[in-house]
């Protein structure tokens, strides 16, 4: 799975879960640059990445995760075999 497809399909999940159609993010995006992203929709949108992507992501996984590039590396590695 390429970057660009993880980032296509986390932008429609986050899109939808915020009700923000034109939403466009980058790798360097953090929350706080998306308005609606709080803490609630934050763990809305981590169960729809999960279920999505078909992972469980660990409590120290979730810690680690500063923006949406840092999603794509978690989500590649784990496409990979490399992450848990």
């Amino acid at each position: 799975m390429e970057g660009d497809d993880i980032l296509a399909q986390l932008t429609r999940i986050i899109a939808d879960i915020l009700d923000a159609d034109s939403l466009e993010l980058r790798e360097e995006t953090v929350a706080r640059d998306v308005p609606g992203w709080d803490s609630l929709s934050n763990v809305q949108i981590l169960l729809a990445i999960e279920k999505h992507f078909r992972v469980r992501f660990t409590t120290r996984e979730i810690r680690g995760l500063e923006n949406v590039g840092a999603i794509c590396a978690l989500l590649r590695a784990r496409r990979e075999g490399r992450a848990r």
